[in-house]
């Protein structure tokens, strides 16, 4: 096992590495910003060390400063968390290159996978249905007018290095390329350093539906079940589900067997998220797969009481795995909200700013990197925190989810909050039966 783990992250999602990590009895070195000096979860770093200035691309994202960080606290291994660097081959070469562990998958594998154009190609080559679109990166905005023609409109245009809804534009018809091509690229390339674009049919009334998998380096693969995430603005979740309320529990066991399969197959290794698009007659197209740990992760740590952070560190120190197929069935349901900085009713404008007063509700799973008196800097995502819940069946989990918000206390910026409680209270949510166009129905007043 390892003995110091450098954290590549910030925020919420390094404090819960810190966690996992101490768990194990491993050290901690948690790298920071000059924008987070001082930040509430460093306290749970063994050690910190400035990597740049405030700018994602001067300091999260600088391999250079981060792989000297490793190097001079005497590191063995890195974890990328989710974002920024976890899913750059480049950079996990980079890390093998200087001795370092990458906590993810290997560089090829995650060439192959964190590239999303190329996980299209791999997954529909092991059987996998793909949703319809490009066969690769998009050189121009010309060759996106092609495929868009050939696939038909509305279509989506996706960066290849991405997630969480960046890099991303609707387009209704060919007249909004132009635009949303240099908008999307540009906005990767900011984010991921990667301005790679590709495109996708746009399946009109789906759901988000993605499996978690785990595979360790003897090739042994497992599925734990799937996550429901169709509650999104702008293309990015605020509510995730596990398990989804659409699945039957064949389909559940089918398709995450083809999933864990198919990963194993192409050498990957570490935790990995399939994730799928289901159309309203059932049929699931799988979108791309996330190589790195996911915003979400905790609703299946829920229902399955397994840890994946721990699962993560432990695979990447080849260790086998020791996690059997048959006990990995949900047991009962787990809902978790997103709570972000920003403003939903002014467009889900980001609220930077300092928070006065937080106050944890009882009998709830609250994963935060900020506390009261914490400032939150503009200049990364908004993501303050995540309240999980966990209960005997999905209508439980409604209820439990509804009394820890009414327990949560968090003033001086606008939040999530009240529209997490109009979603919970929508007889559409409630019943189980939305899509990806809850939310807009619900603004509209449908």
């Amino acid at each position: 096992m390892f003995r110091r783990i450098l954290i590549a992250n910030r925020g919420e999602i390094a404090r819960r590495i810190a966690r996992a990590c101490k768990a194990l009895s491993i050290e901690t070195v948690g790298v920071y910003s000059e924008a987070d000096g001082g930040a509430a979860w460093l306290a749970d770093m063994d050690a910190t060390v400035c990597v740049g200035p405030a700018a994602a691309s001067s300091s999260y994202l600088d391999a250079d400063a981060i792989l000297q960080a490793a190097e001079q606290t005497e590191c063995q291994a890195l974890h990328p968390g989710y974002g920024f660097l976890s899913e750059n081959a480049r950079f996990a070469a980079r890390c093998a290159q200087a001795g370092l562990t990458f906590i993810g998958p290997g560089p090829e594998a995650l060439r192959r996978m964190g590239d999303k154009a190329e996980a299209r190609r791999t997954l529909h080559a092991a059987g996998l249905p793909t949703v319809p679109g490009s066969p690769g990166i998009l050189p121009s905005v010309e060759q996106a007018a092609a495929e868009a023609r050939t696939v038909g409109y509305p279509v989506l245009l996706k960066a290849t290095a991405g997630g969480g809804g960046k890099g991303m534009r609707r387009c209704e018809g060919e007249a909004d390329l132009p635009r949303a091509f240099g908008e999307a690229a540009l906005e990767a390339e900011k984010a991921f350093g990667d301005p790679g674009l590709y495109l996708e049919k746009l399946v009109l009334g789906a759901r988000h539906v993605e499996f978690q998998v785990l595979v360790d380096g003897e090739g042994k693969a497992v599925h734990l079940g799937e996550r429901e995430c169709s509650v999104q603005r702008h293309h990015q979740k605020l509510l995730e589900e596990a398990p989804s309320p659409a699945l039957s529990r064949e389909e559940r066991e089918t398709f995450g067997a083809r999933i864990a399969s198919a990963l194993a197959g192409v050498g990957y290794r570490g935790a990995g998220t399939a994730e799928f698009l289901r159309a309203r007659d059932g049929a699931l197209y799988f979108m791309e797969v996330n190589a790195r740990l996911q915003v979400e992760h905790p609703v299946t740590e829920m229902v399955t009481g397994v840890d994946l952070v721990e699962q993560q560190i432990r695979v990447a120190a080849g260790e086998p795995l020791s996690l059997r197929q048959e006990d990995l069935a949900p047991r009962g349901h787990a809902i978790e909200l997103r709570i972000n900085a920003e403003d939903p009713d002014a467009g889900f404008r980001p609220d930077p700013g300092t928070i006065t007063k937080l106050r944890l509700p009882a009998g709830a799973r609250w994963d935060g990197g900020f506390e009261e008196g914490s400032r939150i800097p503009p200049h990364y995502d908004s993501l303050i925190g995540k309240l999980i819940v966990h209960a005997a069946d999905r209508p439980a989990a409604i209820e439990a989810a509804r009394a820890a918000l009414d327990g949560l206390v968090l003033e001086g910026v606008h939040t999530t909050i009240p529209l997490h409680r109009r979603v919970l209270d929508d007889p559409q949510f409630r019943s189980g039966r939305y899509d990806l166009d809850l939310l807009a129905a619900a603004k509209a007043g449908r």
